[in-house]
């Protein structure tokens, strides 16, 4: 039940999942060319604008990563617990057969005298 707390994980590595994918929606598309300008200050606006992209991009992709990390423990976590549950039931199962079968061969002995 220790790894319970990865429910926050969760939570906040999809919150930062959602900012990073708004942070790249809120960067647009590349700035067109404006013929005022020289080649070079487009070059280097073309730049800055990759630059802020990728780094998003990277940022993105490294949280996805931790967001799959916590959720295949969470979900190693909620096959762990099924695998106790059905060994509990399995447990509860075979003590609740066992004494029927007594009880009812004792009644068919004590019938037959």
């Amino acid at each position: 039940m220790e790894k319970v707390g990865v429910g926050n994980v969760i939570y906040d590595l999809r919150k930062k999942i959602q900012q990073a994918q708004a942070d790249l929606a809120q960067l647009g598309e590349p700035v067109s060319d404006i013929p005022e300008l020289v080649e070079t200050a487009n070059l280097i606006r073309s730049n800055e604008y990759l630059q802020k992209a990728n780094l998003k991009q990277n940022e993105l992709l490294d949280t996805y990563e931790k967001y799959s990390d916590a959720l295949e423990e969470l979900l190693s976590t909620v096959f762990e617990i099924q695998n106790d549950l059905k060994e509990i039931v399995k447990e509860q199962s075979s003590l609740l057969s066992k004494p029927k079968r007594t009880v009812s061969k004792r009644k068919t002995k004590a019938s037959k005298k």
